[in-house]
């Protein structure tokens, strides 16, 4: 059994439509759970709106994360973590204790890159008590013709984390989707792009498991 945790240390990086998006991508493979940890509780609202009854279950692990993961980890294939945006956040600490692979989302900007430094530095001090943790950058909400985007590589080579092949770039699907109740997975021809490139990012994780 994994656990998979989804971190970030700023809002808006799209670190919930990742995680509902791998969460059922991983689903189609083995059984997965995903936790919401999150105060929010996004992954839980998004949830209570699908009306299709074959998506992924959506557990709440706000309170105790730590007693959720235990719970459901020898009844599951796979337990992914959605976290807080906040790598200082109680749940987020919990998270890197007991995971096995750390995903992490980061949008082509100055200021998601600098947060991202924090979230290093976190995973670090984590291996004291879990070594055997790994962390894969995933490059977010890509929009292939900007400046920054051009230099996303360069920059994110300075963070010395492993970054995954493949990119998620900005596509209205994922947020059709989210609204929808559903993933790009199960959102049709018009989310074909998306859902390729959801599993070709799920098929990265599974080879890094």
């Amino acid at each position: 059994m994994s656990v998979i945790a989804v971190v970030g240390n700023k809002g808006g990086a799209g670190k919930t439509t990742l995680s509902i998006n791998i969460a059922s991508g991983m689903h189609r493979r083995i059984p997965t759970i995903l936790l919401d940890s999150d105060p929010q509780r996004s992954s839980l609202q998004w949830r209570e709106i699908a009306e299709r009854e074959d998506l992924i279950d959506v557990i709440d692990g706000v309170d105790d994360l730590a007693g959720a993961v235990k719970q459901y980890r020898d009844r599951s294939g796979c337990v992914m973590i959605d976290c807080p945006p906040s790598v200082q956040s109680e749940q987020t600490q919990e998270a890197l204790t007991c995971s096995d692979i750390v995903i992490i989302p980061v949008l082509p900007s100055p200021l998601d890159l600098w947060a991202t430094v924090n979230v290093v530095e976190e995973i670090e001090s984590a291996r004291s008590v879990n070594p055997k943790i790994k962390a894969l950058v995933v490059i977010n909400q890509l929009e292939s013709r900007t400046v920054l985007s051009r230099l996303m590589s360069e920059a994110l080579a300075e963070i010395e984390l492993p970054v995954a092949s493949t990119v998620i770039t900005r596509r209205v699907a994922y947020r059709n989707a989210i609204l929808q109740g559903c993933s790009v997975l199960d959102a049709g021809s018009s989310a074909r792009t998306a859902a390729q490139e959801i599993n070709q990012l799920v098929d990265e994780v599974v080879t890094y498991l």
